[in-house]
């Protein structure tokens, strides 16, 4: 095997990217200056080499605690929990929620082999335990998975005292209702709300 078919082989294993995109990321690559490359080989590198998991709440970062866990702004109350770093980025740019975040580091898929061992659930309950938190924000994914996530986790805390809740589900703004599929819309009948004038 040459060494562009491993690059687009690993290319490939990145989430989103089919061989077909790995191709061309890997043939835009050799068409650019060689520093160039070589400075995205040393990022690379060196985000493997200092980044590790924050060890309070599991989001990337290169300090023992995130800027999150270290805001002494933030509510320690409210704990918002996501599948992903990524999700971590959507609700924060809602700029409406100004608790603490748990990421979980994906979700329960027995298909993939994926149970609660393998997701960071035995530090969230300890989280809740410690006493601080007073609501538990389930934001996993409008997903299967995501929901059986959810389901587990709501499980898993009944009778820690804490009030879990989940984000509201439904139609998006300027969405056409041709285009929603069976379970949004499913949601989005269960949760609706009176007109009032």
């Amino acid at each position: 095997m040459s060494v562009i078919e491993d690059l687009i082989t690993e290319l490939a294993r990145l989430p989103g990217i089919g061989r077909k995109t790995a191709q061309r990321l890997t043939y835009h690559l050799l068409r650019q200056p060689g520093e160039q490359t070589v400075r995205l080989a040393e990022c690379l590198q060196t985000v493997a080499e200092r980044v590790t998991p924050c060890g309070e709440c599991g989001m990337p970062t290169e300090h023992e605690r995130c800027g999150y866990c270290s805001d002494l702004r933030r509510d320690d109350g409210l704990l918002c929990v996501v599948e992903e770093p990524s999700g971590v980025e959507v609700v924060e740019r809602s700029t409406e929620f100004r608790g603490r975040y748990h990421v979980l580091g994906g979700h329960l898929s027995p298909l993939d082999g994926i149970g609660p061992d393998a997701l960071r659930l035995e530090p969230l309950v300890q989280r809740v335990r410690d006493g601080r938190v007073r609501e538990v924000i389930l934001a996993t994914n409008p997903s299967m998975e995501g929901e059986a996530t959810a389901t587990y986790i709501q499980q898993l805390l009944a009778g820690a005292g804490v009030k879990v809740t989940r984000l509201a589900r439904g139609l998006p703004m300027g969405g056409d209702l041709e285009y929603v599929d069976g379970v949004t819309l499913s949601h989005a009948l269960l949760a609706r709300e009176e007109l009032r004038s």
